[in-house]
C-alpha cells in the first residue's frame, strides 16, 4: 500500500482507496518512488489497493488489467484528485452507472477497463465520502517538501500536517527562523 511506505493508517471505507492513490506520489524525506511511473509498480499498487478496497466496502474487486496507456491517465486522475482536495479547477471525469436493484434502490456502479474504471471507482468513494461528510477530512500535508494525503482524525478538523513531528516542527522552526531574521534586520 502507497500509505504505508508513510505510516499512516488510510482513511475509513472506500475513501482509503482515494487516500491510497494520492500516496502513490514521490513524497518525504528522502522521497519514495512513483508507484505510477512503471506498469508492473502500478499494477502490484492497484492490486493491493483494490484488494483493501474490497474488503473495507465488502464489495468484490474488479479485475482491473492496466496497460501503458493507463500510466498517464492515472497520474492526471492523482494530480486531479489532488487538486480537487485544494478546492482547484479539475477537469470533467465521467464513468459511472445508475442501476435500479430490485428492492427498488439505486446503485452506483464503476464501469469502464483499465484506468477508466480506476476512475470510475475514485468517483464513487469521492461522491460516497462527500455525503458522509468525511471528504472535508482528507488533506494533503501542509509542508510544500513532503505533500502526503492524510486523514484528518482530529475531533476539531484542524490537522495541516501529515505528521506533527517531523513536517510540522520542520515548518514551525523555519517560519520561527524566518520572524526572527525579518526582526534582526
Amino acid at each position: 500500500m502507497a500509505s504505508g511506505r508513510y505510516a499512516m493508517e488510510l482513511a475509513p471505507a472506500g475513501l482509503g482507496f482515494v487516500h491510497d492513490l494520492l500516496n502513490t506520489i514521490p513524497a518525504g524525506r528522502p522521497p519514495e518512488p512513483d508507484l505510477l511511473a512503471d506498469l508492473g509498480d502500478a499494477q502490484r499498487w492497484l492490486d493491493g489497493a483494490l484488494a483493501t478496497w474490497a474488503i473495507e466496502t465488502g464489495q468484490p474487486a474488479p479485475p482491473v488489467t492496466l496497460t501503458v496507456r493507463d500510466l498517464d491517465q492515472l497520474r492526471g486522475l492523482r494530480s486531479d484528485v489532488k487538486a480537487a482536495l485544494g478546492g482547484g479547477a479539475v477537469p470533467t471525469h465521467e464513468t459511472a452507472t445508475l442501476r435500479l436493484d430490485a428492492d427498488g434502490r439505486v446503485a452506483i456502479e464503476p464501469r469502464g477497463t483499465g484506468a477508466r474504471l480506476v476512475s470510475s471507482l475514485v468517483l464513487i468513494e469521492m461522491l460516497t465520502s462527500q455525503r458522509a461528510d468525511t471528504w472535508r477530512r482528507l488533506k494533503v500535508c501542509r509542508n510544500p517538501r513532503c505533500q502526503v494525503a492524510f486523514y484528518d482524525r482530529s475531533k476539531n478538523n484542524s490537522g495541516v500536517w501529515h505528521e506533527t513531528k517531523v513536517c510540522g516542527n520542520l515548518e514551525n522552526l523555519r517560519a520561527h527562523r524566518a520572524r526572527a531574521k525579518a526582526r534582526q534586520s
